[in-house]
């Protein structure tokens, strides 16, 4: 577990956020009154989901994840998979595994990707649109447009966006072991964050394959779980493995969800926690 995994203590039930999470929450309205100010509409990034065309746009799929607490064991086997899949130095996290404790005192791993937010509050704030959400509902990244002005990472409620400071050229520490790389490496100065693979996606529906049930169509962090801890697919199709899913459980659980964001990455709640 990473350094900066162990610092940030996100509760899965809202009731405490680390100190980055608060901050980010209340310089989120400055973000986006500064983002008026640049020379760039404000919205852009909504608009961008129109101008890019990314992902189907008839409707048929809206992605989502379920993570079942109750499986993860805190290998970090996700992180690693997402790192070689996404060619990330060894320091340089989409995915954050930290270990928390429930309201009863037991200990659990909570595993956070990108939120992939109905409403995401980076793409508010972004002055370019270079965050956007595409038609599916991935909210991901237009590397050309980012000017680096990191309005979306202080934006985040989440923690999850980053930042590219320096040119990564050593090689990828997770390859073989983890996969390969699949993605070009970004270039130095822009924010980066997690997009469920979307290349994955889009490369797999091309081929006639269903995200969710070909592992070569599926974001890599699922894939590599050895425990089933998570289980990816489609929200509008009834018969996916997620709504199949999140049909058994009772009351799954979203992060921060006194933030209205509408995550779209849900949680089976700890065995015991008390609502």
């Amino acid at each position: 577990m990473s350094e900066e995994g162990n610092k940030t203590q996100t509760s899965l039930l809202g009731d405490t956020i680390s100190r980055r999470g608060f901050l980010a929450v209340t310089a989120c309205t400055m973000g986006a009154i500064a983002a008026t100010q640049l020379p760039h509409a404000p919205g852009a990034g909504q608009a961008a989901s129109q101008e890019h065309g990314s992902g189907v746009g008839d409707g048929r799929y809206k992605w989502g994840m379920l993570i079942d607490i109750n499986k993860c064991i805190g290998c970090n086997y996700c992180t690693y998979a997402c790192q070689a899949v996404n060619d990330l130095p060894v320091n340089f996290e989409y995915n954050v595994v930290t270990r928390e404790t429930t309201t009863n005192g037991a200990e659990y791993y909570l595993s956070r990707p990108c939120m992939h937010c109905e409403d995401p509050p980076c793409v508010h704030v972004c002055p370019v649109g270079a965050t956007y959400v595409r038609d599916d509902g991935i909210v991901t990244m237009d590397y050309d447009l980012c000017i680096g002005c990191r309005y979306c990472e202080v934006a985040c409620p989440y923690d999850v966006r980053r930042f590219n400071w320096q040119e990564h050229v050593e090689p990828n520490q997770f390859t073989p072991e983890f996969g390969f790389p699949e993605v070009e490496r970004r270039p130095r100065g822009v924010m980066e964050k997690c997009t469920f693979c979307e290349h994955r996606i889009d490369a797999g529906l091309e081929r006639g394959l269903m995200p969710g049930v070909d592992e070569a169509a599926t974001p890599a962090c699922v894939v590599a779980c050895p425990t089933g801890a998570r289980v990816f697919g489609n929200l509008n199709d009834p018969h996916s493995p997620i709504s199949e899913e999140l049909a058994k459980v009772p009351a799954p659980i979203l992060l921060r969800e006194d933030l209205s964001t509408s995550p779209k990455v849900f949680y089976v709640p700890p065995t015991g926690e008390e609502a």
